[in-house]
């Protein structure tokens, strides 16, 4: 079976800001239309360019959705932790932001535990292609925060600028959005911001799921390796299906 969802996703405006620009797809997908250049004002960003998964997913709580991240960093988020109920996952988080002496982990942590008050989720579940599926089948699209290195097979980046560089350079994290899936062929459709670019010179276009599910992992190297999944609340009445399905 094969389903591509009918998600629409615009150019990013520069480097860094692939974040904002895959949330206004989902907003539009949603049928709640919010200029890209509020987005991007609205989404705090780092110091060093970029935002995090937990900080979009805090935009769409505070405008109603329900929010729930999937997370495989292990330097952010003990297996120990994986049954605790949210007041126990923040006391855990404040603990090790206290132990822990790196000003981005600070960032990243205190976004989390924000993500937590708002109302958002954390799940925790092995990364499966039928992990994948379950959403993409229910026309929900996801939103990923994913190693571009791997993913595109790139060279890595170096300094503020993000100049090619192989040898000096470091990996780069980048968000799309994964908009459908061919099971015969084994492949995930991607909503891509950053077109053209080393694996595609259009978007949307299939990639296979093995390839993304490394590159999904591969993101916690970034801060990322991550699932967000943003849905409308019932009350809202925005839900749809706007898909294309072929048996």
């Amino acid at each position: 079976m094969e389903q591509q969802l009918s998600l629409t996703i615009l150019p990013q405006p520069d480097d860094t800001t692939c974040g904002p620009t895959c949330l206004h797809s989902i907003y539009e997908y949603y049928h709640d239309p919010l200029p890209l250049s509020q987005i991007i004002a609205e989404v705090p960003t780092l110091a060093e360019g970029g935002t995090l998964t937990s900080l979009l997913g805090a935009h769409a709580l505070g405008r109603g959705y329900s929010a729930q991240m999937y997370s495989y960093d292990l330097n952010m988020f003990d297996p120990t932790w994986y049954g605790l109920s949210s007041a126990q996952l923040q006391q855990k988080l404040q603990a090790r932001m206290e132990f822990k002496a790196d000003s981005k982990f600070t960032v990243a942590t205190r976004a989390n535990m924000d993500f937590l008050d708002l109302g958002g989720k954390f799940i925790f579940e092995d990364l499966t292609p039928e992990l994948i599926r379950r959403f993409l089948s229910r026309n929900i699209p996801i939103i990923t925060e994913l190693s571009a290195t791997y993913l595109y097979r790139s060279a890595r980046e170096f300094g503020y600028d993000m100049v090619f560089d192989d040898v000096r350079g470091e990996p780069s994290g980048h968000f799309v959005v994964m908009s459908g899936y061919s099971r015969p062929g084994k492949t995930v459709h991607i909503s891509d911001p950053l077109i053209p670019n080393f694996y595609a010179p259009s978007t949307p276009y299939a990639v296979p799921i093995s390839r993304l599910i490394c590159a999904i992992l591969l993101g916690v190297q970034t801060y990322g390796g991550t699932l967000l999944i943003i849905q409308p609340k019932p009350e809202q009445g925005k839900t749809h299906a706007r898909t294309h399905r072929s048996e």
